[in-house]
């Protein structure tokens, strides 16, 4: 008797067979879908919401927070969990802009969770201010309800509110999303711009207390000038020569590089509050990860063999190559971006004992940087990341 296999069972079996035939290096592609998820067992993931007042007066802050991303991200860069290396994802939102629509609340998501730090960077530069409802209770719920927070019990996952308006304002109540928040292990940090006693009566420590956070408060309007050392001119040369050891590849490549050039630039132009040297410090870390756009990172993290793109996703210097030579190609950028890394390290270890020496002198001001990292070093501990 004949029998018949069913149509769907024979493409099954047919799809198997195809891809068995296939040789390894074309099943390495790039996990697009989660393209901020660590991909090593030697690593621990962070998860930092930034949830932006972008009111009217609020401009301030957004200047102190495009300016001071690396420094924040960077606290992290030798920090372990277990003996695993702590990776950052960050998360962005803004609220309380009228540009945005009424019926969303006042929230927009600017960014999902993502390790590209070069778009969190672009689209921080982008913001803009414009006078409306501050609903913080309304963009709390939303931040816990709507991003990709990891499951994971040991994993640190912080909320950090930053406005002037009362807390308590908005169709939500603030304190009832600050419990949900903590039920799901999120924690809730609150940061009041303004004076201590405004923060309280508004609500800001109460939820931060919910969700077993830490209640701060800056000055928004405070511009950050940090102490020039003699290394900060090599540092961001190097930096800028950093750059040329990157080999953008797919579509997404090109307009990536250029990001990256882009964000050199506003750092560049904001040298003063030390966003140069902090994203230069950065850039050698695990923390800047480019694996979704350059062959370095990406073979690096083993989320791409060398030989698995197709003709059409190779640079154009690639193309027309053996694997081997790609291959060669790409260890020799890597070798020497490990030169340049090591160079900057060095330089910027001398620089962090002439700045402490001078910080000691001068003392240091509440900004958002120092209230954030004084926050996830004291938080994360309690997931066992430990902190150099």
């Amino acid at each position: 008797m004949k029998t018949h296999t069913h149509p769907i069972l024979q493409l099954t079996l047919k799809s198997i067979l195809a891809l068995a035939m296939l040789p390894l290096a074309a099943l390495a592609k790039p996990d697009k879908d989660k393209p901020g998820k660590p991909v090593n067992d030697d690593e621990a993931l962070v998860q930092i919401a930034l949830l932006l007042d972008t009111s009217n007066s609020m401009d301030g802050l957004i200047e102190q927070a495009k300016t001071q991303l690396w420094k924040i991200v960077n606290e992290f860069n030798d920090a372990k969990q277990d003996g695993k290396a702590a990776v950052v994802q960050v998360a962005l939102y803004e609220y309380g802009n009228n540009n945005l629509s009424a019926g969303t609340n006042y929230i927009r998501l600017v960014q999902p969770f993502t390790r590209d730090l070069d778009k969190v960077s672009e689209h921080l530069f982008k913001l803009t201010t414009n006078g409306g409802q501050e609903y913080c209770g309304a963009v709390v719920r939303e931040a816990v309800d709507k991003l990709a927070w990891d499951a994971g019990a040991g994993v640190y996952k912080a909320v950090f509110i930053a406005g002037n308006e009362p807390f308590t304002q908005g169709p939500v109540n603030p304190n009832d999303a600050c419990r949900a928040a903590i039920q799901r292990g999120i924690v809730v940090n609150t940061i009041h711009c303004g004076s201590q006693a405004e923060g309280e009566n508004g609500g800001w420590r109460t939820g931060a207390a919910l969700a077993e956070g830490k209640f701060m408060t800056i000055d928004q309007d405070k511009a950050i000038v940090r102490v020039q050392a003699p290394q900060d001119k090599e540092i961001a040369r190097l930096s800028i020569e950093l750059n040329k050891t990157y080999i953008s590849y797919g579509k997404e490549g090109p307009a990536a590089s250029a990001n990256q050039m882009a964000q050199d630039q506003n750092a560049a132009a904001n040298a003063a509050s030390g966003a140069e040297v902090q994203r230069a410090v950065t850039k050698i870390s695990r923390n800047y990860d480019n694996s979704g756009w350059d062959l370095v990172d990406a073979v690096k993290r083993k989320r791409l063999a060398p030989g698995a793109l197709k003709p059409e996703e190779l640079p154009e210097e690639f193309k027309g190559l053996s694997e081997a030579e790609i291959k060669a190609r790409i260890e020799a950028k890597a070798a020497e971006r490990e030169r340049i890394q090591a160079e900057i390290k060095k330089l910027n270890d001398e620089r962090e004992k002439f700045i402490a020496e001078k910080a000691r002198e001068k003392g240091e001001s509440d900004t958002l940087d120092v209230v954030i990292g004084k926050a996830v070093r004291e938080q994360a501990a309690k997931v066992r990341i430990e902190f150099k």
